[in-house]
């Protein structure tokens, strides 16, 4: 008699050591217990994590160009011959390729949960009639997610082309006149891409 008081007060024991509660998840098992003994493997998993991203692009382009050709005269010449004017030409190009991806942080916080959950439990294996036996699992996820993202582009242009005068006048016999070309080019390309 003397045996079983000892082994009932050792299964009490057992039951109580795991019952305090587990942060993390673990595995517990139940075996070879007295009889009316309670026995309870408690998993308990809380996530309280809050998980802030703020994303602030600030893109700014400003572009200022002139060109200008000179003037083409051909005068006051008993036989004038030819004037060209060379060309002036602006040219601009702006590429801007932008990529956030917060998805690795956001899903930080379910990963571990689901692990957890995975790996808690335990078993249970002869105990004493009149036992009782419990095995509970608790996941609770209080985490939060909050992305800001913010995004400006400014983008400015600002061009000015004139070709020159081209004129022959005051001449006997006069040549040709000719202005340059006066071209301005631009191309502007932002590209963003977004991930939470």
């Amino acid at each position: 008699m003397k045996k079983q008081l000892y082994r009932a007060a050792a299964a009490t024991v057992l039951g109580l050591s795991l019952t305090t509660g587990i942060v993390a998840a673990d595995t517990g098992n139940i075996t070879n217990t007295g009889p009316g003994s309670d026995n309870k493997v408690t998993t308990k998993v809380t996530d309280n994590s809050s998980l802030k991203n703020r994303n602030d692009i600030d893109l700014s382009n400003h572009n200022s160009q002139h060109a200008y050709t000179g003037d083409a005269k051909v005068k006051y010449n008993t036989t004038g011959g030819d004037a060209t004017s060379g060309a002036a030409m602006n040219d601009n190009s702006v590429s801007a390729d932008v990529t956030v991806d917060n998805s690795a942080s956001s899903a930080g916080g379910s990963g571990f949960l689901a692990s957890a959950a995975a790996n808690g439990g335990g078993t249970i294996d002869t105990t004493g009639p009149g036992s009782n036996n419990q095995i509970k699992t608790t996941v609770t996820d209080n985490s939060s997610v909050s992305n800001h993202n913010d995004i400006d582009v400014h983008n400015s242009n600002h061009q000015t082309a004139s070709s020159g005068d081209a004129s022959v006048t005051g001449n006997t016999t006069g040549g040709s006149a000719t202005s340059g070309d006066a071209t301005n080019t631009n191309s502007a390309t932002f590209t963003f891409s977004v991930t939470n």
